[in-house]
């Protein structure tokens, strides 16, 4: 037996991806291939490969105890609209050239339909401090339910108008915002426009003040929660030309930069060379942005004051009250 356990009918949009299961059961393990017939008038079934249409075909089959098979189709066309047919069989001459097997292969079918992506329309207006993000499909989409705008996997707002055009409204300034928004078109298959927030670095350090003991290595961290992500980091220590930076492995700096983070380690801290205040900045496609941290480097001593303070407490202590002691005049002997 063999049977394709995704849905029979799917819909999808031009540039959208499809997958389909098919599974197989028999003894000995029957194969499993997949066919294709599309729309166009006298157009046969014809076999797919791994590899095919340009590599945007992917079948996997594993055959352990019973067959699975998966094909995918990546970045869809037009063309790719039709009958998917998964087929099984584990007759000997299954795919002999002239004789004919003597089990039929059975064969099952989805049908997949590939609808143009409609043009979205998307754009973001600043008015009075309040910004408003709208969207809107240019040409007639059927089977619109209503919206929903997200960010991230937050769901922000939902409808149930059949419009084109769906807006959000968010009140405060952009760089407390910033961000990808995506407007959702719930229909069969569902459309997604997006608008982007984008704004330069707000940068910040993950602590504005740094400790660190002599000798050992000191961390400074500096981070980017803003949209879009930082294409570069840069380091510079106060009194030192911007045009002069931190070099990554130079004397006793190391720099790990990633995506919207970046540290910097100070091998061997020095009380005279390394304290002071240290500036990260960051560059993204709208501008610049940056952050301070100050560094503070302390004697390998210095743990140790609190303790000699509490001994010499005790000290102090002890030899006030031997004096006392030598000092009190002894008592009267009972007779």
């Amino acid at each position: 037996a063999g049977f394709i356990k995704s849905p029979l009918s799917q819909k999808r949009l031009t540039q959208d991806s499809v997958e389909l299961y098919c599974e197989a059961i028999g003894n000995p393990i029957p194969e499993i291939q997949w066919w294709f017939e599309g729309n166009e008038p006298n157009e046969t079934y014809a076999q797919l490969w791994d590899g095919a249409r340009q590599d945007r075909v992917k079948i996997n089959a594993t055959y352990n105890l019973h067959s699975t098979s998966t094909i995918s189709i990546a970045n869809l066309t037009s063309d790719d609209s039709g009958m998917y047919e998964c087929r099984a069989s584990n007759d000997p001459d299954r795919n002999h050239l002239s004789k004919s097997p003597k089990v039929k292969w059975i064969r099952s079918q989805a049908n997949v339909f590939v609808i143009e992506r409609p043009d979205i329309k998307a754009h973001l207006n600043d008015v009075s401090g309040k910004l408003i993000l709208s969207c809107n499909i240019s040409a007639p989409y059927p089977g619109i339910e209503g919206h929903e705008w997200m960010h991230g996997d937050k769901v922000l707002q939902t409808d149930t108008e059949p419009s084109t055009f769906t807006s959000y409204m968010i009140e405060g300034k952009m760089e407390e915002h910033s961000g990808v928004y995506e407007c959702v078109y719930k229909a069969n298959p569902v459309v997604k426009g997006q608008v982007n927030i984008s704004v330069p670095p707000q940068v910040m350090a993950y602590k504005k003040s740094e400790h660190g003991n002599e000798g050992d290595t000191g961390v400074l961290t500096c981070k980017n929660p803003s949209f879009p992500p930082v294409s570069s980091w840069v380091w510079y220590k106060n009194g030192q030309e911007v045009s002069a930076p931190i070099v990554n492995g130079s004397g006793r700096y190391i720099i790990k930069s990633s995506g919207n983070k970046t540290e910097l380690r100070i091998l061997k801290l020095s009380i005279e060379d390394d304290t002071g205040d240290y500036h990260c900045n960051a560059t993204n496609s709208q501008g610049l942005g940056g952050a301070t941290v100050n560094l503070r480097v302390r004697s390998r001593l210095a743990a140790l004051w609190p303790f000699l303070g509490i001994v010499a407490e005790v000290l102090v202590l002890v030899t006030i009250i031997f004096i006392y002691e030598k000092r009190r005049k002894p008592d009267e002997v009972l007779d």
